[in-house]
């Protein structure tokens, strides 16, 4: 069965599984995350980026990542990861503000501002942003699985 889900104006189709066949299995969480274990979780990724911490960010994102920055470029785990291991991208301090969490059974969505100031590629950067975060409540734990960002204009 397919779904379009709406966060927003970013819409997407979502496949459903059926209960009992082995993909949905493996996905099923055993409760609904709750709003304060998001938090909890968007707050570790940013502690993870803002330090370095390759292996909580290893643990945090999971592999269907789809990270689609401000500037419309997109990565997947790997290649956001390798951005941060190779020093071109550099998350120095990351903030939120007027966060709103909303959840769907094993599925959780942040909407918000924030302010992320880094370095890219050797040049000093504050964005402002407004943002979505997914996250999925997975046997593993909570997963990052998509990002979506706009640039703020300068007022």
């Amino acid at each position: 069965m397919r779904s379009i889900i709406c966060f927003g104006l970013l819409c997407a189709a979502v496949t459903l599984i059926r209960p009992g066949s082995a993909q949905a299995a493996s996905e099923d969480c055993t409760s609904p995350v709750s709003a304060d274990e998001a938090q909890k979780a968007e707050e570790a990724r940013y502690t993870a980026q803002t330090t370095n911490d390759f292996a909580a960010m290893q643990r945090l994102f999971a592999d269907d990542l789809v990270y689609a920055h401000s500037s419309a470029a997109v990565d997947d785990k790997a290649s956001f990861i390798e951005t941060m291991r190779s020093g071109a991208t550099r998350y120095r301090t990351m903030r939120r503000s007027e966060t709103k969490v909303r959840t769907y059974g094993c599925v959780a969505i942040l909407t918000g501002k924030a302010e992320f100031q880094l370095t890219a590629r050797g040049q000093e950067l504050t964005i402002p942003l407004r943002f979505s975060s997914v996250w999925v409540k997975r046997a593993a734990g909570l997963q990052f699985v998509s990002w979506q960002s706009t640039r703020v204009p300068q007022e």
